[in-house]
């Protein structure tokens, strides 16, 4: 935990909750042991959507579809969304959920490696959800940019690591090494980045939210 566990609980507790359907997906992608976003990140989606009331969202990382059903509830009716899924398991089960929801009208899967699908790519989106392979942040970020309109929000979850981000190298475990490397190199990025606004904020397990300039 990056904050304090009870504090964490209570300012879930205070949260109203989200349509029924929602709690059914979620539900489902526990029993199946498929992470998907955690309460106090819905609570700041959902708030971020209200506030911006963006027409095109781009998320990268659909896993089984909660996160861009999420969206798909609370962005205004018209938004459009294109969601990213490179895992095969999980593909078939997202375009389940899509259509169990009657959704599929408003949320595009791509199915392949994010890397090629950002690079090919056009158009515009005003808000971006980044949510998938943490070590392949640093990658994306340049089609992501591209694609992010100018105003846009960028919205990077996962990025503290459970805390271990802010820890020597050499005090994280050898086959994490690497996700933490690139990880702080794209909180530097994104930190630093000509076109960027960043904040870090300390929500879930860590997320940044980057306005670019124009």
């Amino acid at each position: 935990m990056i904050i304090d566990e009870r504090m964490s609980v209570f300012i879930d507790s205070l949260d109203k909750g989200n349509a029924p359907f929602l709690d059914e997906v979620e539900k489902c992608a526990k029993e199946m042991q498929v992470p998907v976003i955690r309460k106090s990140m819905q609570s700041l989606l959902k708030f971020l959507l209200e506030l911006t009331k963006p027409k095109s969202i781009l998320e990268v990382g659909t896993a089984v579809g909660f996160s861009a059903l999420l969206m798909s509830e609370y962005a205004p009716a018209d938004c459009r969304i294109t969601t990213i899924e490179k895992y095969e398991k999980r593909i078939p089960i997202a375009k389940e959920n899509f259509s169990r929801w009657g959704r599929e009208g408003r949320i595009s899967l791509l199915e392949g490696d994010a890397v090629e699908i950002l690079k090919a790519l056009e158009g515009s989106f005003d808000l971006v959800f980044m949510d998938a392979a943490k070590g392949q942040y640093i990658h994306f970020l340049p089609d992501v940019l591209r694609l992010l309109a100018p105003g846009g929000l960028l919205v990077s979850d996962n990025v503290l690591q459970e805390g271990d981000i802010i820890e020597s190298r050499f005090a994280v475990t050898r086959r994490n090494r690497t996700i933490h490397a690139r990880m702080r190199d794209y909180l530097f990025e994104l930190k630093h980045h000509s076109e960027l606004e960043t904040v870090i904020l300390p929500v879930g397990d860590g997320v940044t939210l980057s306005v670019k300039s124009g």
